[in-house]
């Protein structure tokens, strides 16, 4: 057998595989995320142009098709994203500073220990309304009912 011919051969081979590989991902379904305690200390904190967010999870669950929980740290002023909206559900608890929310059409400041629940498909935004970097942390989750 020639060079060419074995290249030829090696290369059908691994074509054949492609297929097979889809397949076989396609039948794996993601890894449910178990019970799980999430040390602050070791979820790494990445710089973003207006703070720090830190990724706790982004996974699915027994019942849930998706749970995603960061914190976000937001530089005075700041705003964490222009108003928008998407299919999940959103709740975010402040920890600490004062933060700007878009509700319903609506302004409203709230401080430490709040819980601002956003509905699905609503129009709503996030501000750094004080002089002191605020922190919440988010949570989404997706459902069957999630479009």
């Amino acid at each position: 057998m020639t060079k060419r011919e074995l290249v030829l051969v090696v290369t059908t081979i691994l074509m054949m595989c492609i297929p097979i590989a889809i397949i076989a991902h396609k039948n794996n379904p993601p890894v449910e995320l178990p019970s799980t305690a999430f040390d602050y200390t070791s979820i790494k904190a990445v710089k973003t142009k207006v703070g720090e967010k830190r990724q706790f999870c982004d996974a699915p669950t027994k019942t849930l098709n998706n749970l995603e929980i960061h914190e976000t740290s937001l530089n005075p002023g700041e705003l964490a994203h222009p108003a928008h909206q998407h299919p999940e559900e959103e709740l975010i608890v402040v920890r600490q500073g004062t933060i700007e929310v878009l509700v319903n059409g609506e302004l409203k400041q709230v401080g430490p220990g709040s819980i601002v629940f956003q509905a699905a498909n609503t129009l709503h935004s996030t501000k750094n309304a004080g002089k002191t970097v605020a922190i919440y942390h988010a949570i989404k989750w997706r459902t069957d009912k999630t479009h």
